[in-house]
């Protein structure tokens, strides 16, 4: 420490990442017992600065290792010898990785070899399956051997944790930080910049929001996926799609084979997280591949259907604000089309108590980084775990 000032060092590299560990850095920011230092890998470059962008994050440490084309070892060795040099000079009194990318793992791998303790955001995720998803699963398990601090958003996470043999006083439930972002981003009175937006009628039509991206989901996955959605438009006349394409060209690719010039199907650009947090806001029921929309859907009362065989976040699933459909037409067909004929079921679904917590999890980890150093804490920090 310097000054009696905790220097925190927050590692990300994607848009998911930036987005859950922006109230992480706002929190420490604002706390007068933390140097707040922020690193950016730039796995991903865009979609990142978007984030960083609307959240008025400044890193103070830029990477910018993307690389058209790059593979899994590019970004592995990339990371790790520039993190290698920015901890040595920095060198930060404790490390903060986020979730399950290549960046999370690196991050925690190069402050091991540093010998500096990490605290590892929303852990304890787990499908049994360490291909499935690839690679973040793997990303996931070995950022937990690496790290001294877990914060799991729920009381699941904590029990695949403490199955694993992760002491339990090294284990902090604190909710998912993502609740924290998206209550700050969603407005009734937010206008869609996107003109292909504006012009949907949301109020008049019921509108099925899609995204998918999973790599286990490329090719006849994925075509299954879009021939279900389009048997769906056919049965329910009322309905809509808006799919914002993720960048990956195999994807665009097909989604333009199968939806091009159906006039109710909206091809969109990624949009930015304000838009997309209202977009989610505003649609009837959402069809996805992600992880993180199982957790912020549920919040704004959305239905979901897992377009996967399997998620690493069973506690929506359990909860029931999230349906996993897996990718075969006739089960997507079937599980949307009752949400859309049965509105109990869609009421049951849509109603039902979100699992992943209050939109206090950046101040949980705060109080738990000072408890862990020392330091006095305010009341709001002691916010009782969830």
């Amino acid at each position: 420490m310097e000054h009696g000032r905790v220097k925190v060092m927050s590692i990300f590299g994607t848009r998911p990442e930036a987005i859950k560990m922006a109230p992480v850095v706002k929190s420490l920011a604002q706390d007068e017992s933390f140097q707040s230092i922020v690193t950016v890998t730039a796995q991903h470059r865009e979609m990142l600065d978007q984030i960083l962008e609307l959240f008025d994050i400044t890193p103070d440490h830029d990477l910018d290792i993307m690389q058209h084309g790059q593979t899994l070892t590019d970004i592995s060795v990339r990371a790790l010898r520039g993190l290698e040099t920015v901890l040595e000079s920095a060198r930060p009194d404790v490390i903060l990785v986020h979730g399950d990318t290549l960046t999370t793992f690196i991050g925690g791998l190069a402050g091991f070899f540093q010998q500096i303790p990490v605290g590892h955001v929303e852990a304890g995720l787990r499908t049994g399956d360490p291909y499935n998803p690839f690679p973040e699963e793997m990303n996931r398990r070995l950022t937990g051997t690496l790290a001294a601090m877990h914060f799991a958003p729920t009381s699941g996470a904590q029990e695949n944790l403490l199955r694993e043999g992760v002491a339990s006083d090294d284990i902090h439930v604190v909710g998912n930080t993502v609740i924290d972002a998206l209550v700050s981003q969603v407005s009734e009175a937010f206008v869609f910049d996107d003109p292909e937006l504006r012009r949907i009628d949301f109020e008049g039509s019921r509108v099925l929001l899609v995204t998918t991206h999973r790599r286990e989901n490329l090719g006849e996955p994925m075509r299954r996926i879009y021939a279900a959605l389009l048997e769906i438009l056919t049965n329910f006349p009322d309905t809509s799609v808006v799919f914002p394409m993720h960048k990956n060209p195999a994807i665009r690719e097909i989604a333009h084979q199968y939806f091009d010039g159906h006039e109710r199907v909206h091809l969109v650009e990624p949009p930015e997280y304000r838009t997309f947090a209202n977009l989610m806001a505003r649609s009837h029921l959402i069809l996805t591949d992600s992880g993180g929309i199982q957790e912020e859907a549920p919040s704004l009362g959305k239905p979901v259907l897992v377009l996967r065989d399997t998620t690493e976040r069973p506690e929506g699933i359990d909860a029931g604000t999230c349906l996993k459909v897996g990718t075969e037409i006739e089960e997507i067909v079937r599980r949307c089309s009752r949400l859309l004929a049965d509105d109990k079921a869609y009421k049951q679904m849509a109603h039902a108590v979100n699992p992943y917590g209050d939109g206090k999890a950046a101040d949980r980890i705060v109080g738990v980084l000072k408890r862990r150093f020392g330091l006095k804490s305010s009341h709001s920090e002691l916010a009782q775990e969830v």
